[in-house]
């Protein structure tokens, strides 16, 4: 997209360059607009206000492409953004329309429609080692992200065989969180903080309170960081000089064992399998100084 002075530049070298604009002005051709014409002039005001017009015509063809290139990747064209709409468009205890992959809402109300919306989450990838789409999903519980349950479950299934493709595998991936276990070494202010990580001013945890904030801020299926999260540390709890990784493991569902698998250490960053993280506790969060 051009910029205002590019914009500007391309409408008056035309204008300084007009042999009848020459002549009625005595412009010397050699010279730009900018070097002929005060900032305050009448011209240079009215440049300006076609810049102005242009720019934010253009901009407004942007946004528009922008959104036709959203709308078109997620129809029905069976890439991997796809399922994810349909995910989030699942409704429970809607039938869709024979044929066809919407739902008949009939009568429904907006709120029975939204309501029946549970998957709030969705995230879509394909497996390295054969032909398979991973979907993964999740809702909500009291504002905590949370699998669906088996009920809910069961009609989703029902609904992904109803709408993908043809010879196409799925796998959806309904999962408990994953869980983070959290070793840190929190070297303090003591002037700020006491030495169980308490502000001395405000009675709270800000070491606990940002690393609960850092996980609502982590999209779902979005890789969890270390450098990110000792940064984010640092930056948002008052009274943290250095937070250093001891260590920090996860551990997620194991569909062969029907339950959580022994915890693995995080090196850098890891991408839950669940699609989101649940810190376990902050025990193990010590603090220096």
């Amino acid at each position: 997209m051009r910029t205002k002075a590019d914009i500007k530049k391309q409408i008056t070298a035309p204008f300084v360059a007009n042999s009848h604009i020459v002549a009625a002005y005595g412009l010397d051709e050699n010279k730009t607009f900018e070097e002929q014409f005060s900032i305050v002039s009448f011209e240079n005001i009215l440049f300006d206000l076609m810049v102005n017009i242009i720019f934010f015509l253009e901009l407004l063809f942007v946004e528009h492409v922008k959104e036709v290139d959203t709308k078109l990747l997620n129809q029905k064209n069976a890439r991997l953004p796809w399922y994810r709409t349909m995910a989030l468009q699942f409704q429970y205890g809607f039938d869709l329309v024979a044929d066809k992959d919407y739902y008949d809402n009939g009568s429904a109300t907006a709120d029975q429609i939204e309501a029946s919306k549970i998957i709030k989450y969705a995230a879509v990838n394909e497996s390295d080692d054969e032909s398979r789409v991973i979907l993964k999903i999740a809702g909500e519980v009291a504002d905590e992200l949370a699998p669906i349950p088996v009920p809910e479950r069961a009609a989703f299934d029902a609904y992904v065989k109803e709408f993908r493709p043809g010879g196409v595998k799925v796998t959806i991936i309904n999962y408990e969180p994953d869980l983070l276990y959290l070793n840190l070494a929190i070297y303090r202010d003591p002037l700020v903080l006491d030495a169980n990580g308490m502000s001395i001013l405000n009675g709270n945890y800000p070491v606990n309170d940002a690393i609960a904030a850092y996980m609502k801020l982590l999209p779902f299926d979005g890789a969890f960081v270390i450098f990110d999260f000792l940064n984010y540390i640092k930056d948002n709890a008052q009274g943290v000089v250095t937070p250093v990784a001891v260590n920090i493991e996860s551990a997620w569902i194991d569909p062969i064992l029907e339950g959580y698998g022994s915890p693995v250490s995080i090196d850098v960053k890891r991408i839950p399998e669940s699609g989101y993280y649940k810190v376990v506790n902050f025990d193990n969060i010590t603090y220096v100084g």
